[in-house]
């Protein structure tokens, strides 16, 4: 079947309609839109650019069960539960061998993951973490494009670098957090 690529939609070439359908006198091109050609909004490359997945948070009720489960289970090298009373919860790292899982934990009855825990009771996935190589650059081009983010600038993260998190309803409902790489 002959197909025309022709400005986000295929036509299928009626002589083939003929071929397939003999009874069909007239020739009628068959179109479907390829909504996969739609181009992404621009990001200004030139500024910033993403690097690699950093590491995908998952918020757990129960730190050392979870801890266990990753280390004892899975075999997966485990760290310490780390308190980082700033930003309101206790983590522990996973590290995998092409990246790092966060068990979060609440510390504290201000923890923005007890609030996640009460409507995800068994836990579940809180956030993905993305490396940029210019942090400041990408605040910036992503304000100019109207991404909210959930502070007024940058803070520093788990890692001890510059991080922001970018407002879930703008990011498809998956919260996203940048760090600087």
């Amino acid at each position: 079947m002959a197909r025309v690529l022709k400005a986000a939609t295929v036509v299928v070439a009626s002589a083939s309609v003929g071929a397939l359908f003999p009874r069909l006198q007239a020739p009628v091109p068959v179109v479907r839109a390829l909504s996969t050609l739609q181009s992404p909004p621009q990001v200004a490359r030139a500024v910033w650019s993403l690097g690699r997945l950093n590491h995908v948070a998952i918020a757990v009720p129960d730190l050392d069960k979870a801890r266990a489960f990753y280390r004892d289970v899975l075999g997966a090298q485990v760290s310490e539960a780390v308190p980082l009373p700033d930003h309101g919860v206790s983590v522990v790292f996973v590290n995998l061998r092409n990246t790092k899982m966060e068990l979060l934990h609440p510390l504290g009855s201000n923890s923005p993951i007890s609030g996640f825990l009460q409507k995800n009771k068994a836990g579940g996935m809180h956030h993905v973490c993305i490396e940029v190589d210019n942090i400041n650059a990408a605040v910036a081009d992503l304000k100019e494009k109207k991404i909210r983010s959930l502070s007024e600038g940058t803070q520093i993260g788990a890692h001890g670098k510059p991080v922001i998190f970018l407002h879930p309803k703008d990011c498809g409902g998956v919260l996203v957090e940048l760090e600087q790489a």
